[in-house]
């Protein structure tokens, strides 16, 4: 067997893996080796990136744009984004190359029925994550058989024990960052000299919708300003499976 021959037979053996040996075989894998195999497992028409672009995306996308700068990156446009994260969203588009990025919002009917005030954010912020975050998501992933997300153990809670490879819902899901440190992050940024987020310098360590978010006081942790003051840490897209 030539090495080209069996280069196949590896990357087809990856292929028809399920999640939980692409897990245990991905377990030590850089994230560039992680989103070519997740490329491999479903090919290109398949794979989705959900990126926020918030305060540590930046990392993420430059990883993938490196592997394959036209896998789909999907980014929810809740109606409560920052104006700030929506111009980074434009500059990294542009800064690395991205060649499809979709924009994806809430059903204008659902939100007139549901939310028709818009303070469904303060009354029933699940129902508000559901509305714009959680049905969008499931609509716009509907053409692909595995996504590619950014959360990593260090950001703690329910991300603390998360694999590099899992099965959500229909879907396989990958966490290329799930090993990653916060220097690790770091050090991606300051190689490519990615441009921080806006809000950085005034104190926003997580960035998500405008109502929902607030500043990062000294010693708390990164995601201390989502939700503040609910027990609420998800808004609902990594726990709720979608079919």
């Amino acid at each position: 067997m030539n090495a080209l021959t069996q280069q196949f037979t590896i990357e087809k053996a990856v292929s028809n893996l399920p999640a939980e040996e692409l897990a245990r075989s991905l377990a030590d894998a850089q994230p560039a080796e992680i989103i070519a195999a997740a490329l491999r497992t479903v090919g290109r028409d398949r794979l989705a990136l959900v990126s926020s672009f918030g305060t540590e995306s930046a990392a993420l996308l430059k990883v993938m744009a490196d592997v394959d700068p036209a896998i789909p990156v999907i980014f929810l446009d809740t109606g409560w984004i920052f104006e700030e994260t929506l111009a980074y969203r434009d500059t990294l588009i542009e800064r690395l190359g991205l060649r499809d990025v979709r924009s994806i919002k809430p059903v204008k009917e659902t939100l007139a029925q549901k939310d028709p005030d818009g303070d469904l954010w303060f009354s029933n912020p699940d129902a508000c994550c559901r509305i714009r975050k959680v049905e969008p998501l499931s609509r716009a992933l509907e053409p692909f058989d595995a996504w590619i997300n950014g959360r990593k153990r260090f950001q703690g809670g329910l991300r603390a024990t998360i694999p590099v490879v899992e099965q959500h819902g229909a879907r396989l899901k990958f966490n290329p960052f799930a090993n990653a440190s916060r220097q690790e992050i770091e050090t991606i940024y300051e190689n490519a000299d990615l441009p921080p987020h806006p809000l950085v310098a005034a104190g926003f360590l997580s960035v998500g919708c405008m109502p929902c978010t607030s500043r990062t006081e000294a010693g708390e942790d990164a995601r201390a300003g989502r939700w503040r003051g609910r027990a609420k840490t998800e808004c609902g897209i990594h726990t709720t499976a979608s079919t």
